[in-house]
């Protein structure tokens, strides 16, 4: 398909054809292969024309900078996943000190009891010494 148009005078004029049988001289974007498949549409490098070198430098700098945001993105999802270890480990020593300040509470209760329940239980020997004794009497006496 031929296309023409009105350019001003002033302005250079560039032609270009296609032996192909295609309606239109641009491809759909579904065409351009995707040089980071990862990245969004809109982020992606779009092809250079080949015979502008600074339109290839634009484009070796577009791959440049997405090729470090590919970076810093995996580098940003590595450390949310570290973020997530770190959280968990530190809820779980959170709760391993609750754990061991109940455990000491538990632990203090119980000596006081395990005192109290030995001086009972002394004072319990000494009466039923007392009361060996006064029975050893009366029947001593009988």
């Amino acid at each position: 398909m031929i296309s023409t148009a009105r350019v001003p005078a002033d302005k250079p004029v560039r032609i270009a054809f296609s032996l192909d049988n295609a309606s239109d001289d641009t491809p759909p974007e579904d065409s351009i292969p995707l040089v980071f498949p990862e990245l969004d549409q809109q982020l992606q490098p779009l092809p250079p024309c080949h015979d502008s070198v600074e339109s290839m430098q634009v484009f070796k700098q577009h791959c440049q900078i997405a090729e470090e945001y590919n970076e810093v993105n995996k580098e940003i999802a590595l450390l949310e996943e570290r973020k997530k270890e770190l959280i968990a480990k530190l809820d779980q020593a959170e709760k391993e000190k609750v754990d061991a300040a109940q455990l000491a509470r538990e632990f203090e209760v119980l000596m006081e009891e395990n005192r109290t329940l030995k001086l009972a239980q002394s004072q319990c020997v000494e009466q039923l010494e007392k009361l060996r004794i006064q029975y050893q009497k009366r029947q001593g006496s009988s």
